[in-house]
């Protein structure tokens, strides 16, 4: 296997804390993957209608990670590390994390056609969709939609799904390929430049498209009580909620692997779906049960399976041990 920075810095680490930072960044990852995408529909579902401002979301509460960035660093240079720096990014790392930065604009980019050229359920295939909940799942979508403008739509989204599956190993690789020691604020950093670069994407579409101009008009009319402020709000927790993903996905490839952190994703999409019948009051149907149930399934065989491998490791080393 080969030796790198990351497993070098992950040696350092004891095992508890190793253990530690795994929950917390799955922890990370399981609130922003539920309930970014619910938090994302209530927008829509209290008179929301700008795409491209939704999709804007995604990635553009990326400055709430400079808070931490600025904590940790605050708190190095109090216990006497001088050696610390706020940015500590090489270019080695900088410019494979911009180029994915990219590929995910593009990823939301695609998501948007799909959603611009086939009705809003695409909105909600997105938010709550494994594949098995297209099936049979006509209660979901509005009764003008088409079964072909549904379908193409469902299609698209897979599309992009296959994009987001190669990030997710490139995010991996960039980390084994780092000529720099592996820390979780360089994680927080490679997140932020990624993000930045994502929504400069989607910043220049919300530019062409006016949606700038509309949030205050949108905002007056929103549905909820407060109207203004709650529509504000919901966009700000929205984008905090997205970040919370993108970063406990990273953070789960920095603590164990890509395969992982998909796995997580993978398994929590039916979560969503079960929370959304609780928030919204959709219909349970026996294919989103089926979902959840092998999505669990999937999850804990993967673990029974590393649980296996690494007793099957430790009882050769102790075999290996004995003269």
């Amino acid at each position: 296997m080969e030796i790198n920075q990351q497993y070098e810095n992950n040696d350092k680490m004891s095992k508890p804390m190793k253990k530690a930072m795994l929950v917390l960044n799955c922890i990370i990852l399981g609130i922003g993957n539920c309930f970014g995408p619910l938090v994302q529909r209530l927008y829509f579902v209290k008179g929301g209608k700008r795409i491209w401002i939704s999709s804007w979301l995604y990635t553009a509460g990326w400055p709430f990670l400079i808070i931490p960035l600025i904590c940790y660093f605050m708190y190095k240079k109090r216990n006497g590390s001088q050696e610390t720096k706020l940015i500590s990014l090489k270019p080695s790392v900088f410019f494979p994390c911009a180029i994915l930065g990219v590929f995910t604009g593009l990823m939301i980019i695609w998501l948007l056609i799909a959603c611009l050229f086939y009705p809003i359920n695409a909105v909600v295939l997105l938010s709550i969709g494994a594949v098995i909940l297209a099936l049979h799942s006509s209660s979901d979508r509005p009764d003008h939609e088409s079964n072909i403008k549904y379908y193409k739509g469902f299609f698209m989204i897979l599309g992009s799904s296959a994009l987001y599956g190669f990030i997710l190993p490139s995010i991996e690789l960039t980390l084994k390929k780092a000529k720099q020691p592996i820390t979780y604020s360089l994680v927080m950093e490679m997140q932020i430049v990624m993000a930045f670069f994502a929504t400069t994407f989607c910043t220049i579409g919300m530019l062409i498209n006016h949606d700038f101009k509309e949030i205050p008009h949108e905002a007056r009319n929103f549905e909820l009580e407060l109207g203004e402020v709650t529509y504000y709000v919901i966009l700000s927790v929205n984008s905090l909620l997205w970040q919370f993903y993108f970063l406990g996905a990273i953070g789960v490839i920095f603590c164990a692997s890509s395969l992982l952190s998909g796995i997580i994703i993978a398994t929590l999409l039916p979560v969503t779906e079960s929370l959304a019948v609780l928030f919204f009051h959709e219909k349970f149907q026996a294919e989103k049960g089926l979902s959840l149930a092998l999505s669990l399934w999937g999850f804990i065989s993967y673990f029974y399976g590393e649980f296996k491998h690494v007793k099957k490791m430790k009882r050769g080393l102790e075999v290996g041990s004995i003269p």
